[in-house]
């Protein structure tokens, strides 16, 4: 192995690991600097397809953005994606290895070590630095055995490792120290310093307390980073909170379209949804179970890692008669990927793919039906829309779809054919394309579609996740003891160059318009 490696742990979840390991990919870019991301376990729904077609954390894909490389799914070697509270499917090196419950992973555990460090020496060998993002937190005493996300990966690989905080939820010193009294002595030894996200206020008030945790830990502070207001990131897993905040429309301009997407239990890839909820006149709710469902002008049925659990969710929460009901009053419904399934005719799954073997009657508004397979379909794609505006964006699903429906395609797909399905009165439109929002042209005749008679003055996502990247890059320049950080991995200090202008084209599929 070439590469110096540095690993990025957290006191809790949404500490603040993948924005520090994303900040610190673009700060070392910014300085001529091969860095690669790496996380070696990712629990999440929201995945990447690469160009190769495997499957990986979309964070992951993110942070290779941000460190100006392609995402590769060594990046990223074992992806669980769950099913259910108790079962998750695995995926290993960008391909489905198995469907498993916690006992069962925990008894393949020593097998994925192995391939996991693999993943990182190819990694190393290809870069100078390698950026690694732990999981969860490194003191959950109860995982400890047969570790491969946070000390045990850090521990096989011998990379010192920073720990990060977040002081905006509270109690960030008990969290610092409470979790190195968890760790053994070789871990304790093995942190090299701590990071305190989320700070708002005048940091001479907080300045006795590092002093403190420095006294006590006999570990430096490497910084504090500042609340960041108005940064765009794609949520790697969670459903999103507030997105940076975009003009309203003006006077004369209407009411904003009003877009409803029912939050299924085992949503995926919800990031699709992020080009309508950063346009200024649109307005997206995700729909809480136990409550009606709003008034709307679109309804988005997003995708699902287990479609027929989630349809009999949406038939409990009273959903399918609130969307029939959306329809008679001339509502436009969609449907991305799982959801495309769901607006079909059935569901058959007798290879038990997502749960058990059996058939779940869609909602019935496509003449389609679809058979869940073992194989998926992974790959990046190109298309138009019926109108010919283009869309760029990826695939990441299993099963057939066949039925009459398909005759009237919603995309058409280069090299590939028609996709999807539109209904015959032209208000249900279904497709397996991730990201067909993403092209300003294709949001536009879409939204045009749902009843945005001017659907004008979208976001370009890529920019603005570019402008996140720079933003990020500069706090920790800022705010951070770079010096520090480059000698942990036996780097001297290079200025940092300034950014060039944004790529024309993302490896997440995702494009500029």
């Amino acid at each position: 192995m070439t590469a110096a490696t540095l690993m990025v742990q957290g006191t809790t979840s949404d500490a603040g690991k993948s924005l520090l390991v994303t900040a610190l990919g673009r700060a070392l870019a910014r300085r001529g600097i091969a860095v690669a991301p790496f996380k070696s376990q990712n629990m999440a729904l929201n995945s990447a397809v690469t160009p190769e077609g495997g499957e990986m954390g979309r964070a992951q894909a993110v942070q290779a953005a941000a460190c100006r490389v392609v995402p590769h799914t060594d990046m990223n070697p074992v992806l669980l994606k769950p099913c259910s509270d108790r079962g998750a499917q695995v995926i290993l090196d960008g391909r489905p290895l198995s469907m498993s419950d916690a006992a069962a992973y925990h008894r393949l555990k020593p097998t994925l070590l192995e391939r996991v460090v693999a993943a990182h020496g190819r990694l190393a060998r290809r870069h100078r630095v390698v950026l690694v993002e732990g999981a969860g937190s490194p003191a959950e005493i109860n995982l400890r055995q047969g570790d491969i996300a946070n000390m045990g990966f850090a521990e096989a690989v011998d990379c010192p490792v920073i720990l990060v905080a977040d002081i905006d939820r509270g109690g960030v010193f008990a969290h610092l120290v409470g979790t190195l009294a968890l760790l053994s002595p070789t871990e304790r030894a093995r942190v090299a310093g701590f990071v305190i996200n989320r700070f708002r206020g005048d940091k001479a008030l907080l300045d006795p307390g590092l002093d403190w945790l420095q006294r006590e830990t006999g570990k430096p502070v490497l910084g504090v980073l500042p609340y960041l207001q108005g940064l765009y990131l794609e949520a790697e897993d969670a459903l999103p909170g507030a997105l940076p905040p975009a003009p309203r429309g003006g006077q004369g301009e209407g009411e904003p379209l009003q877009v409803v997407v029912p939050a299924l239990p085992r949503i995926s890839n919800h990031t699709d949804l992020d080009p309508l909820r950063l346009h200024p006149r649109v307005r997206v709710t995700f729909a809480a179970p136990g409550r009606p469902l709003p008034p709307a002008d679109l309804i988005v049925l997003p995708g699902s890692k287990a479609v027929r659990a989630d349809l009999d969710w949406l038939r409990q929460q009273g959903f399918d008669r609130a969307i029939l009901r959306h329809l008679r009053y001339g509502g436009r419904v969609m449907g991305i990927c799982g959801g495309f399934q769901m607006l079909g005719q059935w569901v058959h799954d007798p290879d038990g793919v997502e749960g058990a073997p059996g058939s779940t009657p869609g909602l019935g508004l496509l003449e389609v039906e679809t058979t869940l397979a073992p194989g998926k379909q992974l790959r990046q794609v190109r298309g138009q829309l019926a109108d010919g505006a283009r869309v760029e964006g990826y695939e990441i699903h299993a099963g057939v779809t066949r039925g009459p429906g398909l005759q009237r395609p919603a995309v058409t797909l280069e090299g590939q054919g028609p996709d999807g399905a539109v209904s015959e009165d032209g208000a249900i439109l279904g497709t397996y394309v991730h990201g067909v929002f993403d092209r300003a042209g294709a949001a536009r005749s879409l939204l045009a579609w749902a009843g945005l008679g001017d659907a004008a003055g979208g976001r370009d996502l890529e920019w603005d996740r570019e402008d996140g990247f720079e933003q990020l890059a500069d706090a920790v320049e800022a705010h951070l003891d770079m010096a520090r950080i480059l000698a942990l991995l036996g780097l001297e200090a290079p200025a940092a160059s300034p950014p060039p202008p944004a790529s024309g084209r993302s490896h997440l599929g995702r494009h500029r318009a």
